[in-house]
């Protein structure tokens, strides 16, 4: 799938244009497994945590954003290594971890355990894997052949938003899912073809910092994702920021420094055909008032019907572009020794 012939020692190329048929795959198995889980009842649950860090963070505030929108009881995000004060017996728990040995995961889900919340594991192997079959949690897996956690999101987050709807915390999510999944084949064909979006995006930040710019729900999430492959793949610094929030602060930065800004930043706005009218408005006035100083102010304009079609669309496109962007600067995006430095420096 590397047809540009960028370097790529570990296939994350390949991993990338996979996204569309792991994550149905994903949702295959999520059913599979769903059918012989024991579950506790909607009227036990009170509350629900997902926890998990990186690309599993990534997983769990997308849960959390769709849920904001669409569950009867409140979904938190957990990343560090103490799960949330009110986790208890009628808490629904998620720990998210690709390789399965994250260490502040499994401090917060032993914690949670402890406590009696339902738990519930989605990992790859690893000391999450070993709690799931030494308690009989139920456990979703996670692909092993895959080069890096960041190319897992859908196995991680499909899981967690099929077992809500099966509880019956949030409506049916089937469906939704089904049909985001569906387009994700023909955009990530268009995205392959020379010349392409993501391409054209990645020329333009060309080697300027990039600052995304979402708005409230699933598409903060997708900012995040940006910023995080972006740092991950092309080995370089980039932001996110919020609508409205931003409009109440952030924007207010842009008022000196502009001969050096101009020359250091990129503003990337992720948008939507369902913003609120305000939040459109918003960004036309950001838009405006950021023009003059950065480098480019480039629209990413999300396809999809739904907040779910929306996010994968768009967290896809991103990683086709920060792909790019480490290409073109001869980077390879597998290795990331950076943060293996730190692990190793905490485990010694």
């Amino acid at each position: 799938m590397n047809r540009a012939g960028y370097l790529d020692t570990v296939g994350m190329w390949d991993a990338t244009a996979g996204a569309p048929e792991q994550a149905l795959a994903a949702m295959a198995l999520a059913g599979d497994v769903l059918e012989g889980a024991v579950l506790p009842s909607f009227d036990d649950i009170r509350s629900v945590v997902v926890l998990g860090t990186g690309t599993s963070a990534t997983a769990a505030e997308l849960v959390s954003a769709h849920g904001a929108a669409h569950a009867s009881i409140p979904i938190v995000v957990g990343s560090g290594y103490a799960a949330p004060s009110f986790v208890g017996p009628h808490t629904l728990a998620f720990a998210l971890s690709f390789g399965g040995d994250t260490e502040e995961t499994c401090a917060a889900a032993t914690a949670a355990a402890e406590r009696g919340a339902h738990m519930v594991i989605v990992s790859g192997g690893g000391e999450l894997a070993s709690m799931a079959t030494a308690s009989d949690l139920t456990l979703f897996g996670v692909p092993t052949d895959l080069p890096a956690a960041r190319t897992a999101l859908g196995s991680l987050a499909i899981p967690v938003l099929l077992t809500l709807s099966r509880v019956g915390i949030i409506p049916d999510v089937g469906p939704s899912l089904g049909a985001a999944l569906s387009l994700l084949q023909p955009r990530r064909d268009a995205l392959l073809v020379p010349g392409a979006p993501a391409e054209e995006v990645a020329r333009h930040i060309g080697r300027t910092i990039p600052l995304v710019y979402g708005s409230t729900g699933v598409m903060a999430v997708a900012a995040r994702r940006w910023k995080t492959q972006i740092n991950e793949n092309a080995k370089t610094p980039a932001f996110f920021a919020v609508q409205p929030e931003l409009s109440h602060n952030e924007v207010a930065g842009w008022g000196q420094h502009g001969d050096v800004t101009r020359q250091v930043l990129s503003l990337v706005t992720l948008r939507h055909g369902g913003e609120h009218p305000q939040v459109a408005r918003r960004f036309d006035l950001v838009v405006e008032a950021t023009d003059e100083v950065m480098a480019n102010v480039i629209p990413v304009w999300a396809e999809g019907d739904d907040d779910l079609a929306r996010f994968f669309d768009l967290a896809l496109f991103g990683d086709f572009m920060s792909l790019h962007m480490a290409g073109r600067e001869g980077i390879d995006p597998g290795p990331v020794p950076a943060l293996s430095d730190v692990e190793s420096a905490l485990r010694g």
